[in-house]
């Protein structure tokens, strides 16, 4: 006998809503939700596929704990035994920050993902984090909080209402976009040219995204800060500015023109092999739409100027006033997420408040490169000792991470390494214990993070559409364990860490002027 149950895609940043077809205790089908709020019957062929992802013969069941050299089948009990016995004792020989955090991109994609690793680190008081976003994304979030005081302050493109769309970096008829959360964003960029709009992309390759753009200019590899520049220069030399409803807010307009004074068009055009016509067409018909909206992503943010470059989007979206207003690039209002941080006197956004051991690179937004763990590991200095044991959370850094192959011959010399992955794979096969979480369907699921980015301000929320397997734990549960092993508390109940993440959660919310629930009792919303 067949049922069905609702379920908001967990595989990319879309969060499309399916309905999925269960027989049994299986998904034997998924197709998209018409009634979804937000996607609208929208699905991609990762969706499609939940069912097989779910059920992949590949997946771990139980714990996994080396003995003798060989990786075997273990209880959860066993699991957490050899966490405790194997972290604590680097912790108490070398220090909190010989022992390092790997997150991977999924912890953005569960509850217990986006709210137990701040958890874990707290009570850890390492500084040895490492996440994606340094692989990927962390050039928008430094400029957001250059810019704004908050590294969060991302702006998204309006793009149901904008009448002029500059795209560069980017290609969501693949990927269907980053840092955008917008279910069919090639629909929506049909929808865009079909009301009359103007879609440009800048991208030295001619991709999908590309071929259907209006224009398509295909500059140089890593230019894309000179481009803006150039734009930005055309549009104070044209008098082209207007900042509309942003003036009172806006400061530094001088010194931005006189410091963008030597990018003309000419100067920057053999480094772009874009026209210096065509860099001055592209500020001209930015400044001439009703609205507009710059959106740049990852081909721009992994290049040697990608903080420079992700803070000329926003410069270009507010000299031409399309910041925060419609049409424009707009700051999402996520339920479960604050607004950008008001302007006003605070220690604001900071930078390099600690750096790596061995390059001295500094840390943005608590974190570390990924690119800098290998060295963390296999090189000692004089600064402190070298990260001597791993806890890795959803990522497979071996191949994701900048010269895998020698992160993954440093790997096999931590003293320890727990691995929480539902996958034996090039990074999990290290590591002396690994931790199993459930397949989707047996989990909850909000995008706490993806809809502090979306388009549209919603908000879904699923109960597992299957109940738990025996001998399987919840992720909550997982890393609740796994922070009282890490910590010295191995034993105590996982309980008050589940109660300590609903604390702080609701105690955070409560204090903060601009949040919805400022001024509640957390007991109440608890």
């Amino acid at each position: 006998m067949s049922r069905t149950a609702l379920r908001v895609c967990p595989l990319c940043e879309a969060t499309c809503g399916l309905t999925l077809t269960i027989e049994g205790a299986r998904i034997t089908g998924a197709r998209g939700d018409a009634e979804d709020v937000f996607s609208k019957g929208f699905i991609c062929p990762k969706g499609a596929a939940l069912g097989a992802l779910d059920a992949d013969p590949d997946r771990l069941r139980t714990p996994l704990v080396r003995q003798n050299g060989r990786l075997r089948e273990a209880s959860w009990e066993q699991a957490f035994d050899a966490i405790a016995a194997g972290l604590r004792p680097v912790v108490e020989r070398y220090g909190p920050d010989a022992v390092g955090v790997v997150l991977g991109n999924p912890n953005a994609h569960t509850v217990a993902g986006a709210l137990y690793p701040p958890l874990l680190l707290g009570a850890l008081r390492t500084r040895s984090l490492f996440t994606a976003s340094t692989v990927d994304q962390m050039p928008k979030h430094v400029a957001a909080g250059l810019l704004y005081g908050d590294a969060h302050a991302i702006a998204v493109p309006d793009l149901d209402r904008t009448d002029h769309l500059l795209l560069i970096g980017a290609n969501p008829l693949e990927s269907n976009g980053s840092l955008c959360t917008a279910p069919d964003f090639p629909g929506r960029l049909k929808a865009l040219r079909a009301r009359g709009g103007r879609l440009t992309v800048v991208d030295p390759r001619r991709t999908r995204t590309a071929r259907l753009a209006d224009r398509h200019v295909a500059i140089r590899p890593g230019a894309d800060a000179l481009l803006l520049a150039a734009m930005a220069r055309t549009l104070f030399a044209e008098d082209l500015v207007d900042l509309g409803a942003l003036a009172p807010h806006v400061e530094g307009v001088a010194e931005l023109r006189a410091a963008l004074a030597d990018f003309t068009p000419e100067s920057v055009a053999p480094a772009c092999d874009v026209e210096a016509d065509v860099i001055r067409a592209l500020a001209r018909e930015l400044a001439a739409a009703p609205t507009a909206a710059v959106y740049a992503r990852i081909g721009s943010c992994t290049v040697p100027h990608g903080t420079l470059a992700s803070w000329l989007v926003d410069v270009l979206n507010i000299l031409t006033g399309n910041l925060d207003r419609p049409g424009g690039a707009l700051f999402p209002l996520a339920a479960t997420a604050r607004a950008p941080r008001p302007a006003g006197p605070g220690h604001g956004f900071q930078l390099g408040r600690w750096h790596s051991r061995v390059r001295r690179l500094p840390e943005a937004k608590g974190e570390l490169p990924l690119a800098a763990l290998a060295e963390e590991i296999d090189t000692a200095t004089e600064e402190g000792e070298p990260i001597r044991a791993l806890i890795v959370v959803a990522a497979n850094p071996v191949l994701s991470a900048p010269d895998g192959d020698r992160l993954d011959k440093a790997l096999g010399s931590l003293d320890f390494m727990v691995s929480v992955d539902p996958y034996l794979n090039e990074t999990s096969r290290h590591a002396q214990v690994v931790l199993p979480p459930p397949p989707p369907s047996q989990s909850p699921h909000h995008d706490f993070v993806f809809n502090a980015f979306a388009v549209r301000n919603q908000v879904r929320y699923n109960r597992p559409a299957l109940p738990l397997e025996p001998g399987r734990m919840a992720e909550s549960e997982i890393l609740a364990r796994l922070t009282l092993a890490a910590t010295g508390m191995h034993g105590a109940d996982p309980g008050a860490v589940d109660a300590l993440a609903v604390e702080q959660t609701l105690a955070k919310a409560v204090r903060d002027p601009d949040s919805a629930a400022y001024g509640r009792d957390p007991g109440e919303l608890a």
